[in-house]
């Protein structure tokens, strides 16, 4: 049995309600066969016959039946399970720091529909990379039978309640009130927006313990429906909630979770939108502020404005690739061959500190913002003040175009080449020398004042256009040049470029 086309990057992904019709269908065999798949791997990477698992999940309205699928799978091949319950999923790689579990699995879809859901695993060395989940799927689809004969057993832990505390003293100890220690957070108003996943344990067990005020939050209550918004930090409904709900409740500070709370993003004073660009530019300045000279790695889309940010104020830029375990692999590897480099960072929202074992956490990444603008309130100034000096583009703009192919990867990469050979001879562009993904090109004054990037999409069978320009029209006139190089592709019949059409009418 085929089970990779389940694979979603470093996650298992596919529909967790409805029915076998659907080929993505996650059905109890398909998920007891990846969780004894799961075992059998980790205790070949432990070395032990004798391994411990946790288990959490996210809000979805189909984690329960999943979860008593992967608890049955693991407890039967003889592994010792730890049932967290609803939890985050960074949390879930702290059990194998503060619980000693040799892995974890989280059991959520991060963002997406709620009819999706997924796995995803962890060992003390961080969350598994796209070859073991390939592995794991192969192993997976050559098991025939996945109840084994031995018997785990399972106990229940609300890690969530420690994984709150570890963030509280975090907070104490780096604000240090001398006022009110316990209480560092009085007199501020914070309003937090869990989407209806697992995030409303931030307003409950972080903040308001330690006196923020945090009444005007909103959809706290973990709800797998997700009624209000979509629960994600890159959507911009969601991101006008949020806002919104900041100024109503004349909130010193707002953030947003995704469903799992491995993203974030948040707002100032007044509802001043802090995500994507503005978000890395404010993590990195806090990152610098203790590593000068340290390397900042992000992703493909981050725009020219922040690299010079980031150079303003002591640190050096690698733009990378698109993908978090992409940028938080060649942290890793920067860190290894000693070169400093305190933060890795997706547009998305996706985080991960050096300091804080590589991982990419929401809730970490937010209690480091409310630090800073704990000590910034003490002399009258915001958190939005650190990026005042952020050069932002008068346009922006993404455009996806369907590859209509199963292979679909070559085409992809046909299209990309196209663009590479035009870069060479078309007046006014020229390719970026520092690009490790697709062709990204810049665009002189006349030719669209800007640059715009092609790639192919991490998971599915898309190339993405994402564009910038310092001038209003200029977007329009790079789409423009950007059509007529399409045209001249051999391949054109397998691209639905219709989005680029109806934007250049």
């Amino acid at each position: 049995m085929d089970y990779s086309r389940f694979k979603s990057g470093s996650d298992i992904r596919g529909y967790a309600i409805g029915d076998e019709t659907n080929p993505l269908f996650m059905d109890d065999m398909m998920i007891m066969r990846c969780a004894a798949a799961f075992a059998a791997w980790l205790k070949v990477k432990t070395n032990k016959e004798s391994v411990s698992v946790s288990v959490g999940h996210d809000s979805r309205l189909s984690a329960e039946r999943i979860k008593s699928a992967v608890i049955k799978a693991l407890c039967s091949n003889g592994i010792s399970v730890t049932d967290c319950g609803l939890c985050s999923t960074p949390a879930m790689f702290m059990t194998t720091v503060e619980l000693k579990c040799d892995g974890a699995i989280q059991i959520t879809a991060s963002h997406h529909p709620k009819d999706r859901n997924g796995l995803k695993f962890f060992t003390r060395d961080g969350g598994l990379d796209g070859k073991d989940i390939a592995d794991i799927l192969k192993k997976a689809g050559e098991t025939e039978n996945p109840i084994g004969k031995l018997d785990g057993e399972c106990t229940s832990c609300n890690f969530l309640k420690r994984y709150s505390e570890i963030l509280r003293q975090m907070i104490i100890d780096g604000v240090d009130s001398k006022a009110d220690r316990e209480h560092p957070l009085k007199g501020m108003k914070i309003v937090v927006d869990a989407g209806n996943g697992v995030g409303g344990f931030y307003a409950a067990d972080v903040l308001a313990p330690l006196g923020a005020d945090v009444s005007g939050s909103v959809f706290l209550e973990p709800d797998g429906n997700f009624p209000n918004h979509a629960p994600n930090p890159e959507n911009a409904e969601a991101m006008e909630c949020v806002s919104q709900a900041t100024k109503k409740a004349d909130a010193d500070f707002g953030v947003i979770f995704d469903t799992d709370v491995d993203r974030a993003a948040c707002v100032g004073k007044g509802g001043f939108e802090i995500n994507r660009n503005r978000l890395v530019a404010l993590a990195s300045k806090i990152a610098l502020d203790s590593c000068k000279g340290g390397t900042i790695v992000t992703d493909s889309v981050t725009s020219d404005g922040l690299a010079e940010f980031i150079k303003t104020n002591g640190g050096i830029h690698l733009r990378f690739k698109r993908g978090y375990r992409n940028v938080i692999n060649k942290q890793i590897e920067l860190c290894e061959n000693g070169t400093p480099c305190p933060l890795a960072m997706e547009t998305s929202g996706h985080a991960a500190f050096a300091e804080n074992y590589f991982l990419d956490d929401g809730a970490y990444l937010i209690t480091k913002l409310i630090i800073e603008a704990a000590a910034l309130a003490e002399k009258g100034e915001t958190l939005e003040a650190l990026i005042s000096e952020l050069r932002e583009p008068a346009e922006e703009k993404e455009l996806r175009f369907r590859i209509l192919c199963d292979d679909f990867r070559p085409e992809g990469e046909k299209i990309i080449a196209l663009f590479e050979k035009e870069a060479a001879s078309h007046i006014g562009w020229s390719s970026c020398d520092d690009n490790h993904e697709g062709i990204r090109i810049n665009t002189d004054k006349e030719n669209g004042n800007g640059w715009f990037l092609l790639r192919l999409s991490v998971h599915d069978p898309i190339i993405v256009l994402n564009s910038e320009s310092d001038e209003i029209g200029g977007i329009l006139t790079m789409a423009k040049d950007i059509l007529k190089v399409f045209s001249k592709a051999e391949n054109i019949d397998l691209l639905d470029i219709s989005a680029l059409e109806d934007f250049c009418r």
